[in-house]
């Protein structure tokens, strides 16, 4: 099969240490050479699962996709904490401070709204896994996750039948002794993996195989002034100042990306500019040779009192292991380094993609 067929879970929200990157995956996920994207399916995050559910298709609009692809309302709490929501910090819509992007009651926003109604996450899943195998397609479906993995934690249970329809589950979560949130940040913990722990758990035990793009990958994965000035204008890059942008499209991933570039400065020192995160995800299902990876086992601490969300990662192998991806295998392709060049020449191609079929660009269709 020539296009790798993919469906994402996602959380699109503004997120203290994530940015607004949920909205370039799936831009990646529209453009990226290589990928079809089959559906999208929303999240509880730091926003709510209705505000999820229209950023989504908010975005899905302003990067031009196909008005078949559709987006499925997911859970809205985790399988057993609370849900961690921050509008105070975040915005009440879970996208403050974005410009550009089209209101949810944009009649072309609600009229994908309206045909996505029809079936929630897990079941959306299932049917886009169903309709693979009914097609006797020679391929499987890649399921992405970029935030808490609720959704396919329910999937995974609920359709134990169907996984033999999945091809591997890549999400961006976790960490190898470092991580972004509570007291001990310093160690291992990572928001998506904090915020539902037993989901993530409840994923790495199924036979399917998995690749972790770890907080450490992501860490790397820096917008510099340099890139940001290619984002705003191509012919741009490497300019001392940024120059304006070129088209609306660009202008609103500016504002995507670096919104809080100052809080990463602030909080984490990142003072050559913001990382992007979850769109490495879309990047390692079409171009896995970005990516430098080693299977591990990985397990998600789930009773400590201090410890709860961290990802456990072997790096001595000292666990006893078989070679399946399930409960008691190695069943986790850990990522360990990214092409970082590479990885950014291929998101202004995916942007320039974009550039050209954004209804953002005209001036009629973003009233």
């Amino acid at each position: 099969m020539s296009e790798k067929r993919i469906w994402l879970d996602c959380d699109p929200h503004m997120i203290f240490d994530k940015g607004h990157d949920d909205a370039t995956a799936i831009l990646l996920a529209l453009h990226i050479p290589g990928v079809k994207l089959l559906g999208l399916s929303t999240v509880h995050g730091n926003t709510d699962a209705d505000n999820t559910f229209k950023n989504a298709l908010r975005c899905l609009h302003a990067f031009g996709a196909d008005p078949s692809v559709l987006v499925h309302r997911g859970a809205s709490v985790p399988l057993l904490k609370a849900a961690k929501h921050d509008p105070e910090i975040h915005g009440f819509d879970g996208l403050g401070g974005v410009e550009g992007l089209p209101d949810s009651d944009h009649p072309l926003v609600r009229a994908r709204s309206e045909k996505s109604q029809s079936c929630r996450a897990v079941e959306g899943i299932a049917n886009a896994v169903q309709d693979m195998i009914k097609g006797g397609t020679d391929g499987k479906l890649t399921i992405v996750s970029t935030g808490p993995m609720t959704n396919i934690a329910l999937f995974v249970s609920i359709y134990p039948d169907l996984l033999d329809g999945v091809e591997e589950f890549v999400f961006m979560g976790g960490g190898v002794g470092l991580g972004n949130r509570s007291a001990v940040a310093a160690t291992t913990k990572e928001y998506n993996i904090l915020c539902d722990p037993e989901a993530a758990q409840i994923v790495l035990n199924t036979s399917v195989k998995k690749t972790m793009v770890p907080i450490n990958v992501t860490h790397t994965a820096i917008v510099t002034k340099s890139i940001h000035s290619a984002l705003l204008d191509p012919s741009q890059f490497n300019t001392e100042n940024l120059p304006p942008a070129k088209t609306p499209l660009r202008h609103t991933l500016s504002t995507l990306i670096c919104f809080f570039a100052a809080s990463y400065e602030s909080t984490f020192g990142f003072t050559a500019g913001p990382p992007l995160h979850d769109a490495l995800t879309i990047a390692y299902v079409a171009f896995p040779s970005l990516f430098k990876c080693t299977r591990r086992r990985v397990d998600v601490e789930l009773a400590g009192v201090h410890t709860t969300g961290e990802t456990v990662v072997d790096m001595w192998n000292y666990r006893q292991c078989d070679d399946s991806w399930g409960r008691e295998g190695r069943n986790c392709l850990v990522a360990e380094q990214l092409d970082v060049d590479g990885f950014f020449r291929l998101f202004l191609d995916c942007v320039e993609r974009c550039d050209a079929e954004s209804p953002l660009n005209k001036t009629q269709c973003t009233s």
